[in-house]
C-alpha cells in the first residue's frame, strides 16, 4: 500500500503519515520544501517522484493548506486570497490531476482534507472558507470524473489542532464538549481508504461543531 500525503509535515498531515505507516503503508510525506503544489509543474514533479519511489500510488491525501489567517473582510488583500486558494484549491486540483493515471492503474483513492469552514460562513476567514468550499466541491467533481476506477472522498475536520490556551473555548463550540486531535482525522483517512463503496462523500470529524451556529 503506497500513499502520497501533501501537507504531510503539518500537525494533521504528520498524524496521517504516522498512522498509515503504523498500518504498514509506504508513505511519501511532502511539505513546502518538496515543492509548491499550487504550481502545476511542481505538482506533477512531486507526484512522479512519489510514484517512482513507491512503485506506484494507492492513495493520495491532499492535506496541504495555507492562508488560515483572521482578516476583516473589508481588509482582505489579493495576496491573502491567492495564499488561501493556492495550496488548498489549486494544489488539490493539480496534484489529483497528476496522480490520476497512477491511481487509476491501482484502483486507488483520493482523500481531500477539507474543513468545516467549507460549510459554514466565518466572516473573519473569508479566503479560507472560500478555498475550502472550492476544495469540497472538487471532492465531488473528481469523484464523478474519475469513477469508477478511483474513489474520491473528503474529511471535514473541526477543532482538532487547537492550541492549549484555546481548548476550553473551542470545546464549548462542539456538541461533545471537547476538542478532537489530529489522530481523529488520521483514523478517518484509514476508514475511507478501505471503504470501497464510498465515493463523492465528505466525512465530518468535528464533535458536532457543524451543527452549532457559525
Amino acid at each position: 500500500m503506497r500513499a502520497l500525503i501533501t501537507g504531510g509535515t503539518g500537525r494533521i498531515g504528520s498524524a496521517i503519515v504516522a498512522r498509515l505507516e503504523s498500518d504498514g503503508w509506504s508513505v511519501v510525506s511532502a511539505g513546502r520544501a518538496d515543492g509548491d503544489v499550487s504550481r502545476p509543474d511542481q505538482a506533477q514533479a512531486l507526484v512522479e517522484r512519489a510514484a517512482s519511489e513507491l512503485g506506484g500510488l494507492d492513495l493520495l491525501v491532499n492535506a496541504a493548506s495555507e492562508g488560515f489567517l483572521p482578516r476583516n473582510i473589508l481588509e482582505v488583500s489579493e495576496q491573502d486570497w491567492d495564499l488561501a486558494f493556492g495550496a488548498t484549491a489549486k494544489g488539490s486540483f493539480f496534484v489529483t490531476q497528476a496522480a490520476a493515471p497512477h491511481l487509476r492503474e491501482s484502483g486507488g483513492a483520493v482523500v481531500m482534507i477539507e474543513d468545516v469552514a467549507a460549510y459554514q460562513p466565518w466572516p473573519s476567514f473569508a479566503p479560507h472558507c472560500g478555498a475550502k468550499a472550492a476544495q469540497a466541491m472538487l471532492t465531488r467533481v473528481f469523484a464523478r470524473a474519475l469513477a469508477p476506477e478511483i474513489r474520491v472522498c473528503g474529511i471535514a475536520p473541526g477543532p482538532v489542532a487547537v492550541e492549549r490556551e484555546q481548548e476550553e473555548r473551542r470545546a464549548a463550540e462542539t456538541l461533545l464538549g471537547r476538542v478532537g486531535s489530529p489522530e481523529d482525522v488520521a483514523e478517518a483517512v484509514v476508514f475511507l481508504a478501505a471503504a470501497d463503496f464510498v465515493t463523492g462523500a465528505s466525512l465530518v470529524v468535528d464533535g458536532g461543531r457543524l451543527l452549532q451556529s457559525g
